[in-house]
């Protein structure tokens, strides 16, 4: 890389690094190019990214941002995943781990928080930010449903009972 790729680099990883809701820092024990296009296809279906960045480059994008520490996490071959959903990147590169030894999860970060590998498996297990919005539409939809229930079954109750009686009168 010529220095101007180098600043264009830094640069992008800033902007990764200020708007991503959550970053997970995976060590790259030995992919071929198969499994990690296997990952990179299943992190974009999660809504998520991994980029493959040279750590001294990382390290000077995260300078003098509240994600400093995550540096820490930058040692040999560093990859980065990353998403707007927190919960995205952390699942699927968590279960990738579990399936591939050549993939380990070493940290990363939530907003301005450090995450090491157990609050990154925590982050993991979590529903997405779709299925908490759908159980929170089902919550909200809930009492309506109970509510034309129970204002319907009087009346289907009424109605049963006059073609019972009905039924009783044509068989007398």
């Amino acid at each position: 890389m010529d220095r101007v790729q180098k600043k264009e680099m830094v640069a992008f990883l800033k902007n990764v690094f200020a708007n991503a809701a959550s970053i997970v820092v995976v060590r790259n024990e030995g992919l071929d190019v198969s499994e990690m296009t296997s990952l990179r296809c299943q992190m974009r279906a999660a809504g998520a990214n991994l980029k493959v960045a040279k750590n001294r480059l990382a390290r000077l994008a995260l300078e003098g941002t509240e994600l400093e520490s995550v540096g820490d996490y930058l040692t040999g071959p560093a990859v980065l995943g990353y998403s707007d959903d927190p919960v995205a990147a952390a699942r699927v590169l968590v279960k990738f781990a579990r399936k591939n030894d050549k993939l380990e999860v070493l940290g990363g970060s939530m907003g301005a928080t450090l995450l090491d590998l157990g609050g990154i498996n925590a982050l993991a297990e979590l529903p997405s930010l779709d299925e908490l919005r759908g159980k929170l539409v089902a919550l909200l939809q809930a009492p309506a449903t109970k509510l034309a229930n129970i204002t319907q079954a009087p009346a289907g109750q009424l109605a049963r009972v006059f073609g019972a009686y009905g039924s009783q009168g044509d068989a007398a």
